[in-house]
């Protein structure tokens, strides 16, 4: 058989270590050093201990530069989301603050809005008003095509002694709605937490509402439980978590995609069980265009229902300020599918436009409850119409 083929078709010997005869081992034998030789310069080499184990060999890793890889740039964090930035956090302020920090938010609105209305009404220039370029300004303010037309006309009949300013403001007034100055969400339903369910298009500002309301209400010695029912978007409960805990308050959430209805009612339940007296519910940004959504916020509201029959939820509408006619439609369209209690302005002191207050309570007869004048908890304060309108025309 050639040499070839028997390597492949015989085994391999496999290689035994020749066992070693116990009679030939000395047991007291020790290394003598002058077996191991000498250096060159007459140094005896001594051998490593026999007694000690071998530690295993671990050499130094090489230098990056030393071999002409630059060394790695150190990562940097990513960056915190804005929902997580740390918030200013302030004590609930006085009335008089409050005041003062309405009127600070109103700056820009003044310094356009009403800057423009002022000289086409002719104030502290002794010429008469130019209507039409009132009227445009209205419009230009977010007012509205159509209530600046009625708003002008009325203030021409009015023949107002005090001048066209004081018309036009008798007129704006006009449009706000009446309400209880003193409102706060209560309970109808005895034995029951109050509910408020909040509602919205995403990046109005929703989830941070719930929080300055959670920390308002709070502050104001009421146990408050938050329903994280917003479980379609990212991030959201970990964002109402956020604010639960600096709000100091429970916070009832399923995993993300569940049942946004089962949240709420699982809400209302640890609410009695607590003796809570409120829940704040979030709930999925939505279109209003989208009525598939719709019809599921609508549903929240049967389930509130069911659970607290006769509870009469307060459904709160947050509304980007900045939006103008926009957020109009869009509260138009939630009045319509679920029946708005309240509406909340959000970042009012961020836009030189403030005639969207007046458009929204004229439109839906709604009352705006809260206008947010900054990034700080306390800057979500109650809207006051008369205060307002002062702060509008200081």
């Amino acid at each position: 058989m050639p040499f070839w083929r028997r390597r492949h078709d015989e085994p391999p010997t496999p290689e035994v270590d020749e066992p070693v005869d116990p009679a030939l081992v000395d047991p007291d034998w020790e290394p003598d050093p002058a077996d191991f030789g000498v250096l060159d310069d007459g140094t005896p080499v001594e051998p490593l201990p026999t007694t000690d184990p071998l530690l295993p060999f671990e050499p130094e890793p090489p230098s990056m530069m030393t071999i002409g890889i630059p060394a790695p740039v150190p990562l940097e964090p990513p960056p915190t989301p804005a929902w997580a930035e740390p918030v200013r956090e302030t004590p609930p302020l006085s009335e008089a603050d409050e005041e003062a920090a309405l009127e600070h938010g109103l700056e820009r609105t003044r310094g356009n809005f009403m800057t423009r209305l002022r000289t086409f009404l002719g104030t502290g220039t002794g010429e008469g008003p130019s209507w039409d370029e009132v009227e445009e300004t209205l419009i230009a303010g977010d007012v509205g095509a159509a209530l600046a037309i009625d708003l002008v006309e009325r203030a021409r009949k009015r023949h107002e002694p005090a001048g066209p300013e004081a018309a036009i403001r008798a007129e704006l007034a006009a449009l706000l709605v009446q309400r209880d100055l003193d409102w706060s969400p209560r309970s109808a339903v005895a034995a029951g937490p109050a509910v408020v369910l909040v509602v919205g298009v995403n990046g109005t500002g929703k989830t941070t509402t719930i929080g300055k309301l959670a920390s308002r209400y709070t502050a104001e010695g009421r146990s408050v439980i938050l329903a994280a029912a917003d479980t379609f978007r990212a991030a959201a409960i970990d964002q109402l978590r956020i604010w639960a805990d600096r709000a100091k308050v429970p916070m009832i959430a399923h995993a993300p995609g569940a049942d946004p209805g089962a949240v709420v009612y699982d809400a209302l339940d640890a609410a009695v069980a607590r003796g809570a007296d409120l829940v704040i519910a979030d709930t999925a940004g939505r279109l209003h265009t989208r009525s598939n959504l719709m019809d599921e916020l609508a549903k929240v509201r049967r389930i509130i229902d069911k659970r607290l029959p006769g509870a009469e939820p307060e459904t709160l509408f947050v509304l980007d300020a900045t939006t103008g006619q926009n957020g109009l439609a869009q509260a138009k369209a939630f009045h319509e599918s679920v029946g708005l209690t309240g509406i909340v302005l959000t970042k009012l002191d961020s836009t030189a436009k403030g005639g969207i207050v007046f458009a929204i309570e004229d439109a839906l007869h709604v009352p705006v409850r809260f206008v947010g004048v900054g990034e700080a908890v306390g800057d979500l304060i109650p809207f006051d119409p008369d205060a307002f309108v002062a702060a509008l025309f200081a």
